[in-house]
Order: structure tokens, then sequence, then C-alpha cells
């Protein structure tokens, strides 16, 4: 729908927007427009972010590392820092012969597994996707988003994953939920209302999912492979710690333009990442 065609001026979108608390009316005004099929649901979707849904959720997808990330409502939106995660990963998969094995867990709309199979697919002659999440609406929107590079299952953490990928994995993707119990009614309505809880508590210190991912992760790498999780700038010591006691070599890695933390595990022992 072209701004000069919508019988609901841009001028008055972008005032609804901004008087709702939009910070970018401007941006979100035009990425409403131009999802909009017609006047009908133009309106409609204005009256919803105006109402406090989150954009992605309003558009019905997310642009995350240059993909189009379908995001249903009640599902994580994936993060732009996240990005920072995907990048380190495509960074520690060299090109071998032979499929790259890679599980994306927490996964949510699945935007990582998607992003890093995308990102391997010109250097690799295949890439073995397996994600999981513990959330139904996640695992439905993740299946539309992988559909095609790999497979997604509903269960909590590895449980669901086929037996056969124990010590074969050369990536573990763990977005894993950070975010101290106490804080999460500190976060914007956007995530606290509108998100899944599960995808955001990480428990008392932020730590609990990935302490349980740590406890695991050893039996399901490769040698060589490695874990990526995404945490705070202010539990990266500690999660550092926490992926160093499972037995693996730790490391931190920060963006300052992303504001962005990962901690990296790796398997001791030889292996090509694959």
């Amino acid at each position: 729908m072209s701004l000069s065609s919508t019988p609901l001026p841009y001028s008055a979108i972008v005032t609804r927007l901004r008087a709702a608390g939009c910070v970018f009316a401007e941006d979100e005004a035009e990425l409403i427009l131009s999802t909009a099929a017609d006047p009908a649901e133009l309106a409609a979707m204005v009256d919803r972010r105006a109402a406090g849904l989150p954009l992605e959720h309003v558009l019905g997808w997310a642009e995350f590392r240059g993909l189009r990330i379908a995001v249903d409502p009640g599902v994580f939106v994936p993060r732009r820092r996240t990005e920072f995660l995907v990048d380190q990963a495509v960074g520690l998969t060299r090109p071998a012969d032979g499929p790259a094995v890679v599980v994306d867990l927490c996964c949510g709309s699945g935007a990582l597994g998607a992003a890093l199979a995308a990102a391997l697919a010109a250097a690799l002659d295949r890439v073995e996707l397996h994600s999981s999440d513990v959330e139904p609406a996640a695992v439905r929107c993740a299946r539309r988003n992988v559909a095609g590079a790999g497979e997604v299952y509903e269960g909590d953490l590895f449980e669901p994953l086929p037996a056969s990928l124990r010590g074969r994995v050369g990536i573990l993707l763990a977005n894993v939920p950070y975010v101290p119990s106490e804080d999460v009614e500190l976060l914007p309505a956007e995530a606290r209302v509108h998100e899944p809880r599960v995808a955001l508590d990480g428990g008392g210190d932020g730590l609990d999912v990935l302490r349980r991912v740590t406890a695991e992760a050893p039996q399901w790498l490769a040698p060589g492979g490695h874990l990526l999780v995404e945490t705070s700038e202010r539990q990266a010591a500690r999660a550092e710690e926490t992926v160093a006691r499972s037995g693996l070599i730790a490391r931190v890695v920060t963006s300052d333009e992303l504001y962005a933390t990962v901690v990296i595990g790796t398997r001791p022992g030889t292996g090509d990442g694959r």
C-alpha cells in the first residue's frame, strides 16, 4: 500500500504512533503501510501497535541478519544484538566436506538457526540443522522459518533431539533466557506483556537455564565443537565460569556496536566443527 493511496493519511498514522510512545514513529508507519494488504488491515495494525503490541507482532515478521523472519503473537522477537552470536558461529564453522551439524536450543522463531544455515549454505555442501523449543507457538513459527533447512522439535532443551546427534554437534546455539526473575517486571511492556515469560526468565541470577545447557552440552558436542550463548555484560564473568565448569574451554566476546555479549565454550579435542 503506497503512502499516497491509503485513506488513513501517513501523517495521521505517525501522530497516532508517536502519541502511543513509539520513538521511531515515522519508520514504523512506513513499515506498517508497506505490509498492510488493504485499508481495513492497515487500521487494525495501527490500532494494535498503538495499544502496545511489539511492532514485529503487528507486522508478522522481523528482519534478522538480512532475512525476514515470521514472528507470531506470543513468540519471542529476535533481537538485533543476537546477530552478533550468529556472526561468531559463522566464523567458527570452517568449510569442509560433509554437512555442518548445527543445533539451535531455545530456538523461539527459529531465527538463529535459519540465519546461520543461510550464511553457511554458500560455503558448505549442506547444513544439518536441528532446532528445539518448549513453547508450542514458537515451534509452529520456527517450522515455517526453518522449512527446508532443518528439523524443529517441541520439548525441553536437549530432550526432544535425536540421540544420534550425541557427540556430533559442531555448533550449538543456545539463546537461553538470562533475565533474573526479579528483573522481569522491569522489562519494557512489549517484552513483559507480549512475550512468553519462559523465553525471558533465567531464574534467580539469570543463569539457571545456562547451567542446565552446560551440564549436557559436552555430551552432544563433537570434539572441537562450540557452544555459543548470549548473556549480559554484568553476568559475563559468572556465565563464563559456568561454561568452564562443564569442562569446555570458555571465552567471552563482545560487540560495543550491538551491545552484545556472547560466551563461547569449546569442547577440547580435535575436530573441524562439522
